[in-house]
């Protein structure tokens, strides 16, 4: 192997477990190896969309939601100087008609006669990684918009800090399945890079 690929190779892997070290939010918990705590995580705002059913209707239903949802509030925050979640929260329940009546308009479009409720409140939600950072199981914020009866998968992100809600040339982020984020690895380019 050239000397250089190694050396690359070499720094790449230091670099990697360096940032892999577990790390502890207040309880002692530790994070997976590769994700840190969130900063103060259970102050974040978060976004819950819950599906009328699992029918594959109503889950295309959802997601067009979420994205209508998320071009909604897209740019708000920064624009109104938000730096807080409370800040976050009351300025959601001032867009919540604008919120509801792009909801209501995808729900046409898709042919649904179910109806949108939008509720503020406090929420369990589960584990979850949002780039590199764990947001713990517990209570959060949240906006759940609840479509029709609310019974189908539903899916969820962090609204602010806005995790979930930005993308630099205003192109459609990309969501795992899950409804996480997509992330490219710079570990895993670089090693394509380097080895094909």
């Amino acid at each position: 192997m050239p000397k250089r690929i190694f050396t690359a190779l070499l720094a790449a892997l230091f670099c990697a477990s360096a940032l892999t070290a577990p790390l502890a939010d207040r309880s002692g918990r530790e994070a997976p190896a590769g994700v840190i705590m969130a900063e103060e995580p259970y102050s974040a705002l978060r976004l819950h969309i819950l599906a009328n059913s699992d029918g594959e209707e109503d889950q295309a239903a959802k997601l067009a939601v979420r994205d209508a949802v998320l071009a909604c509030v897209r740019g708000r925050f920064e624009e109104a100087g938000v730096e807080t979640a409370e800040q976050a929260e009351t300025l959601l329940m001032r867009l919540g008609g604008e919120i509801d009546g792009a909801a209501r308009a995808v729900l046409d479009e898709y042919g649904k006669s179910y109806g949108v409720q939008l509720v503020c409140g406090r929420f369990d939600f589960p584990d979850r990684v949002y780039e590199n950072s764990l947001y713990p199981a517990g209570e959060y914020n949240a906006l759940r918009v609840i479509l029709g009866s609310g019974e189908g998968h539903n899916w969820w992100c962090v609204m602010f800090p806005p995790l979930c809600v930005i993308t630099a040339d205003d192109s459609p982020a990309e969501y795992e399945e899950d409804g996480t984020l997509a992330f490219k690895s710079f570990f895993a380019e670089l090693f394509e890079r380097i080895f094909g």
